[in-house]
């Protein structure tokens, strides 16, 4: 006759299912922030929208600003949402108690992530619907889309990269006010206006920045061109701002 085993046998769950957890969660909470819908879709829509009615005034089409509000909200919520939401959880020592779980501090990381590329292909999808009914039109080509699709992560990492630096290093009102600066500084520079819009001798200086690598990939993609600088520099600076927030980050402010 067999006995029956009542003995707990508590254990932590699967790896992929603790970071899947703490991505919703993230996501969620991030949702649930009035300041961060705003940046999340508010603002967006509004430029989606604003460029529709004044766009051809300022000799930019719907055409060229429904990608440009596209690269909008990945560097809003990989850089903007992603430095805030983790620069007050320092300072309330909420990373320092998640890491004490099983989920790790690399669990943290990765759920950090996902959770952030949820909320961005979430936001693409909206921005895509709502400017497909207002009439962009992309014209993607297969060479093009790919490349398009390989800048877009390796910006989202490099403004991730950038908003754990900044987190990760100082005070949560300096982070604050740090990231809602770059977020409107960013937007000029290659996010929303285009680089061809400088004069000549600034171009190159542009486009050796990251807003100006997924900007550009993005509109010219839409048109069916490809470009290859913009994988170049978008790959750089992501391997530079995640090495740099591997040195500087910090659990506890």
């Amino acid at each position: 006759m067999s006995t029956l085993d009542f003995r707990p046998a508590a254990g932590a769950a699967p790896f992929a299912k603790r970071v899947w957890a703490q991505a919703t969660t993230e996501a969620g909470l991030i949702l649930r922030n009035g300041e961060q819908a705003i940046l999340a879709i508010v603002i967006p829509v509004a430029v989606l929208v604003g460029s529709a009615v004044f766009g051809d005034s300022l000799g930019l089409s719907l055409q060229q600003m429904a990608p440009s509000v596209l690269a909008l909200v990945i560097w809003s919520s990989c850089l903007t949402t992603l430095a805030i939401a983790t620069g007050f959880e320092r300072r309330y020592n909420v990373l320092e108690r998640i890491a004490a779980t099983p989920l790790g501090k690399p669990g943290i990381l990765l759920g950090k992530g996902l959770g952030i590329s949820l909320i961005t292909a979430a936001q693409v999808i909206v921005i895509v619907v709502i400017g497909l009914a207002m009439g962009w039109r992309p014209a993607f080509t297969a060479l093009s889309l790919v490349t398009t699709v390989a800048v877009a992560p390796l910006a989202m990492g490099a403004f991730a990269g950038l908003a754990l630096s900044i987190s990760g290093s100082l005070r949560p009102e300096a982070t604050l006010a740090v990231a809602n600066l770059l977020y409107i500084v960013g937007m000029p520079l290659g996010i929303l206006l285009p680089v061809d819009r400088y004069p000549a001798w600034l171009e190159p200086v542009l486009g050796l920045l990251p807003t100006a690598a997924l900007g550009e990939a993005l509109r010219h993609g839409a048109s069916g061109v490809a470009l290859g600088w913009p994988l170049l520099v978008a790959a750089l600076w992501c391997i530079g701002t995640l090495f740099l927030a591997r040195k500087v980050f910090t659990w506890t402010s």
